[in-house]
């Protein structure tokens, strides 16, 4: 039976148009320029919006929504699992539906006419242009149903995609109260501007600069400096020769800090099912391409 509670949560045709994408991220780079104005910076503003930074960016987004979630790369307990995807939701780049339905799609047409964020169209499109101008790449709602039944099966997903904005503002209220208006800037403005642009160069720099190990048929790349900045998911084309390992950084010196709290979180026995390729599978594919 096709499943049609999601239905109503999601217009029949993702818009295209990305009108309103285009005033919110205006809206947050406006207010990421009051963190120029001496009387709102502290210091305490600052180490919150390092430490939510990790928490959405690392954690949520790169852990949570990439590696957990479009990959399926480990497994945690359900409390986990939902707790990380809550992060994630709170890195203020849409629910965990429409995320993933897009970087799987992106994964299966990747720098292609049907990739959202098409590296062969140029640095600034897949940076942030995909986000706001008109794009048929975005998955339709047939589509995210075909690509995350997954998570379109599980009502929770469901209620995280549907309330996504109302999360954010439950953090900046909560943000105000704690911290005043610093942290509201720091915490929210310029750690969601931070989170966006270090993701925007996995699409855009890790598909245009950097070192190609292994042949994968698109323009992904190795970027040491993009790793650093995005938690380990600039080691980009290990990532496209092999989508479903948790650990991207394939190399003793391809540093990941994504796989390293995964290890942590398999030492403490809050991981299992932690899928990487065999050093015989890394040497058969490097020996297959030669």
């Amino acid at each position: 039976m096709q499943n049609t509670s999601f239905q109503s949560t999601v217009p029949t045709r993702i818009p295209t148009d990305g009108k309103g994408t285009g005033i919110g991220l205006l809206i947050l780079h406006l207010g990421t320029l009051l963190a120029f104005i001496p009387a709102t910076f502290t210091w305490s503003g600052v180490a919150v919006a390092i430490v939510l930074c990790n928490l959405t960016g690392g954690i949520g987004l790169s852990l949570g929504y990439h590696r957990m979630l479009t990959h399926q790369s480990l497994r945690v307990p359900r409390w986990l699992n939902h707790t990380i995807a809550v992060l994630g939701v709170l890195g203020m780049e849409g629910g965990p539906i429409t995320w993933v339905a897009t970087h799987r799609r992106h994964h299966a047409n990747s720098d292609s006419a049907g990739d959202p964020h098409n590296g062969r169209r140029g640095l600034r499109w897949s940076h942030m242009e995909w986000l706001y101008r008109p794009n048929e790449a975005r998955p339709t709602q047939d589509e995210m149903q075909r690509l995350t039944p997954d998570l379109m099966s599980d009502p929770f997903y469901r209620f995280l995609e549907r309330t996504n904005l109302y999360w954010q503002i439950g953090l900046g209220l909560a943000l105000l109260l704690l911290g005043g208006v610093s942290w509201v800037i720091w915490g929210m403005f310029v750690r969601v501007i931070f989170t966006i642009h270090v993701t925007g160069l996995v699409n855009s720099v890790a598909h245009n600069f950097g070192y190609q190990t292994y042949q994968t048929g698109d323009e992904s790349r190795n970027n040491w400096w993009v790793a650093l900045l995005t938690w380990g998911d600039g080691w980009h084309n290990n990532h496209h020769a092999f989508p479903s390992s948790a650990r991207h950084g394939l190399r003793w010196f391809e540093f990941d800090t994504t796989w390293l709290t995964i290890c942590t979180l398999k030492a403490l026995g809050l991981a299992d099912s932690v899928r990487i390729p065999t050093p015989e599978a890394l040497t058969r594919r490097l020996e297959a391409e030669r």
